[in-house]
């Protein structure tokens, strides 16, 4: 959500999106508009540049050509820092759950016990505050990872796959905290291979095949009249997830 008196960081714009390694094509010159208050969710077979795709929008690896803009201007250390992802493997401190947290508060300058608290009982957290990070479940270890990366108040939050593997109520209890960041004003871009969460989640889809952007509509139209052949296939399970 962006602070009073600064211009928000959307709408993203890419052009000619490229990303080249060792000789293949992994992005193919992507055009994407994605403007404000949807939930975005990026889908697409293995091996299609989902995750790629993220981190390019995100700056964490640059194109090979072409460029991603943020309402305007080209991606920055300081656009970054305005917005946080959370990976499909947790990365956590070999701290406390709290310390987890009270390290991203004291970067903020905010090292506050009652804020902490706030933080980690949003996300069913509180009473495991004083426990080692690494000793929870996968599922909570996922949850503390959204918390702290929410805990930033990014306006954009990227979410690569973040329920692979959980276990139903796991993936359910992130559902929830990704739906209240959606609704509290973040800007969610999600990607997941799980049609059904896509379909509880997105407002949009971005739908990706061999590099390409082969479909970006509503969620409705995605699901129920899809243009492009490559996500009709998907859709049907003629293209292996």
């Amino acid at each position: 959500m962006s602070e009073p008196g600064r211009s928000s960081l959307l709408p993203l714009h890419t052009k000619g999106l490229t990303l080249d390694y060792d000789g293949a094509r992994y992005i193919n010159a992507i055009d994407l508009t994605l403007q404000t208050e949807k939930l975005t969710v990026v889908m697409g077979p293995n091996g299609a540049g989902k995750s790629l795709l993220l981190r390019l929008l995100h700056g964490l690896i640059p194109p090979t050509m072409g460029q991603v803009c943020w309402n305007n201007i080209p991606m920055s250390d300081a656009i970054r820092q305005r917005q946080a992802m959370v990976f499909q493997r947790p990365v956590l401190l070999r701290r406390s759950v709290a310390a987890n947290i009270d390290f991203v508060l004291g970067i903020k300058g905010e090292a506050k016990r009652d804020r902490r608290d706030e933080i980690l009982d949003n996300v069913g957290l509180l009473d495991f505050a004083r426990q080692p990070a690494r000793s929870l479940s996968v599922g909570e270890q996922q949850r503390l990872a959204l918390a702290r990366a929410l805990a930033t108040e990014p306006e954009v939050l990227f979410l690569d796959e973040p329920t692979a593997s959980l276990d139903p109520a796991s993936v359910l209890a992130i559902e929830q905290i990704v739906t209240r960041a959606h609704q509290n004003g973040t800007r969610i871009i999600f990607v997941t291979h799980e049609l059904g969460q896509a379909r509880r989640l997105a407002d949009e889809v971005v739908f990706l095949h061999r590099g390409q952007l082969t479909e970006h509509s509503s969620a409705s139209t995605f699901f129920n009249d899809p243009t492009s052949e490559a996500a009709k296939a998907y859709l049907e399970g003629r293209i292996l997830l």
